[in-house]
């Protein structure tokens, strides 16, 4: 009964963990942008009207890069995930790593233009981002990953009486 307790804490923890990772990158990224949010709002209404113009102009090929790049991420985020769950690996390097190198990934394989040129110039804030997404995931679920112990455990400590060198009465 403690395994399908186990499994079921898994199949609720695993996605709870990956949900609170993605807010947690977007809002690192969100405030790596923050000079953009306020130039925006401290320019005038009629420069407003033309970003807002831009963005409406914009937005549907901005937003189909953003879920390539997504979805590349995630999947190799998600491989990351399996792997610390088959292996119980529970070090939060472990799973900063994965969030950090899948969004590297994720933005060197989507980034491309046609020509060549590449949308999002500069990773340094995805990096950021998939780190501290990693570091999210590992609070809520990879501090507890796999279904089974971990590999290497310590081995167990000797009764007390042999600690402390104190002999035992022989048995009756």
């Amino acid at each position: 009964m403690d395994s399908v307790g186990r499994l079921l804490l898994r199949f609720l923890l695993v996605p709870l963990g990956a949900v609170l990772a993605i807010l947690v990158a977007v809002a690192v990224v969100a405030m790596a942008n923050w000079r953009a949010v306020t130039a925006l709002a401290a320019a005038d209404v009629e420069r407003q009207g033309d970003y807002v113009l831009a963005l409406v102009a914009a937005g549907p090929e901005l937003m189909l890069l953003l879920s390539a790049v997504a979805t590349l991420t995630l999947t190799v985020a998600a491989v990351g995930v399996l792997i610390a769950e088959a292996f119980a690996l529970r070090s939060w390097i472990f799973h900063a790593a994965n969030g950090g190198l899948a969004t590297w990934i994720g933005w060197s394989l989507a980034g491309r233009t046609d020509d060549g040129l590449r949308a999002i110039t500069d990773p340094t804030a995805l990096v950021a981002a998939g780190l501290a997404g990693g570091l999210a995931y590992w609070l809520v679920a990879g501090s507890t990953s796999g279904f089974f112990r971990p590999w290497r455990e310590r081995p167990a400590r000797p009764p007390s009486g042999e600690i402390a060198g104190v002999d035992r009465p022989p048995p009756p």
